[in-house]
């Protein structure tokens, strides 16, 4: 196991913020870590990399114990905090520079971190020019640097524009490859365009851990669709297996059906033979949100 956690407990004062958590992850796993603000996510992501230190239970990462080898889980384990730490006057190159002598790794690696991340036209301005999106690259350059077997990710996008999101989410997925990441974030659809697997925190205690797959194989979705004009619900209704149709705003419609077969190109069958134009057609983890929802209400 890349990540070992077992009865942890941490309280701030009077404040419960993890209470009795337990999980692990497998090498090569991209973990969704799912919860409302406040729930412990962040609280879980410091005792992992050992900025906070649990008051009972156990945690370790990469065989090293987050208590008593601090140094080799700080050496196995690349962070992304929640509120990127950045020295917005240094240029991108300056940067990781800087963080490759504090991890005592060869300077080669910058170039290459540079090219896994996206950064080269970007790579001779200072960081402070730079765009949040990019911003977040050069974090997430920073955390790769010293070759990391376990990634961290305290919710890496956001405040990020729709372009933004898909980028990181892309590269999110492609060093997810090779690396096992816990990616904490509260927005759903983070987990389900990214992880495999799905971690629930409420109130600081784990009331889920489910694989995506077994929640994509229920017999329900939703599908929201966009048109070019106004339709009558009831048309929509006589597509096979809906049980419920809404109008969200203006020819933005969402569509429940009781199956499991990918209903899109029924969708988008309906707009052609009716000559309408389909501006976007996107499905929604219908069993997901009702878990979450259930779980943390």
């Amino acid at each position: 196991m890349s990540i070992t956690v077992t009865n942890i407990t941490k309280a701030f004062g009077s404040q419960t913020a993890l209470n009795d958590v337990s999980f692990s992850l497998k090498k090569g796993e991209i973990v969704g870590f799912l919860g409302p603000n406040g729930a412990g996510k962040s609280t879980m992501m410091k005792i992992l990399t050992t900025y906070h230190r649990a008051d009972s239970g156990e945690a370790i990462v990469n065989s090293f114990d987050v208590r008593s080898d601090v140094k080799n889980v700080k050496k196995s384990v690349g962070y992304l905090p929640e509120h990127n730490p950045l020295y917005l006057d240094m240029y991108v190159k300056e940067y990781l520079a800087f963080n490759a002598n504090v991890y005592k790794t060869n300077t080669s690696k910058i170039s290459q971190v540079i090219a896994q991340t996206g950064l080269a036209q970007e790579s001779h301005k200072k960081i402070g020019q730079l765009s949040k999106g990019y911003r977040q690259r050069v974090g997430l350059a920073a955390a790769l640097l010293h070759d990391p077997e376990v990634l961290i990710l305290d919710e890496p996008t956001t405040g990020l524009d729709p372009n933004q999101l898909l980028e990181i989410r892309k590269l999110i997925k492609e060093i997810g490859k090779e690396k096992t990441i816990l990616l904490s974030t509260h927005i759903m659809k983070e987990v389900e365009a990214v992880c495999d697997r799905v971690l629930i925190i409420n109130k600081g205690t784990l009331v889920a851990d489910r694989k995506l797959s077994d929640l994509r194989e229920a017999d329900e979705q939703i599908i929201e669709v966009e048109f070019d004009y106004r339709v009558e619900e009831a048309f929509l209704r006589k597509l096979p297996h809906v049980t419920e149709v809404k109008n969200i705003s203006g020819f933005l419609y969402e569509i429940k059906f009781s199956t499991s077969t990918d209903m899109r190109p029924a969708v988008f069958d309906f707009a052609h033979d009716n000559q309408l134009k389909t501006l976007q057609l996107s499905t929604k983890n219908k069993n997901l949100e009702s878990l979450f929802t259930e779980l943390t209400r």
